[in-house]
């Protein structure tokens, strides 16, 4: 039985397009009508109560959160290729900074842009610049989160970095521009890249401010 994505491209459910790419399993996407709020229907409720998106079905497996799908992914279908193996220490690396990427880059970025009121001390995400200077110092001096070799950790951070450098959300400092280059060079990256266009295609969806 295939994988079941439910996806829009307008989604986070576009970058888990790339995890699956990168696994290499087949899946099928099951086309959600966030437009029209159908996200909060039945059909998806009764799988993910929040009605969001991605929302993955694998056999009798559900799994939300893009991040926890990401890692969930590369355990069951490429251990040791996109995820560390279970006795490699370099699985405390690869946590940290596939969760630093929904648990910090996420709300801090929110609560700058939006000019939230908090105390850092108080807030997970702590100070902004704290934040920046260390989304830097986890590929300063190497290609990819864990050195030399390319993990799902580099979809679920990477992406993140990349798609706030593509909507100017982040300040392309050339650490942050040339990491973006190098994930987003991924072969299976280009595929997903085009698997969602082809959605927008056949749907006539453009993205907002296109």
């Amino acid at each position: 039985m295939a994988i079941v994505l439910y996806h829009h491209p307008f989604s986070r459910a576009a970058n888990t397009v790339w995890m699956l790419e990168e696994v290499g399993v087949e899946y099928e996407l099951k086309f959600v009508d966030i437009m029209a709020g159908d996200q909060k229907k039945e059909g998806v409720t009764k799988l993910n109560p929040m009605g969001k998106l991605p929302l993955l079905v694998d056999g009798d497996i559900v799994v939300t959160e893009s991040a926890a799908i990401g890692l969930y992914l590369a355990d069951r279908y490429a251990p040791g290729r996109l995820a560390p193996k279970l006795d490699d220490a370099a699985r405390g690396t690869y946590f940290r900074w596939s969760l630093f990427a929904p648990s910090v880059i996420e709300p801090g970025s929110m609560a700058k842009a939006g000019n939230w009121e908090f105390r850092a001390g108080s807030a997970g995400w702590g100070n902004y610049d704290d934040m920046i200077a260390t989304m830097e110092s986890a590929i300063s001096g190497r290609d990819f989160v864990l050195g030399k070799e390319f993990s799902m950790a580099d979809v679920i951070f990477g992406g993140t970095i990349a798609y706030m450098l593509d909507f100017k959300m982040l300040e392309p400092r050339p650490s942050f521009t040339g990491y973006a280059a190098r994930v987003k060079a991924r072969p299976a990256y280009a595929k997903s890249e085009a698997r969602n266009k082809a959605v927008m295609d056949e749907r006539g969806l453009k993205m907002p401010g296109a």
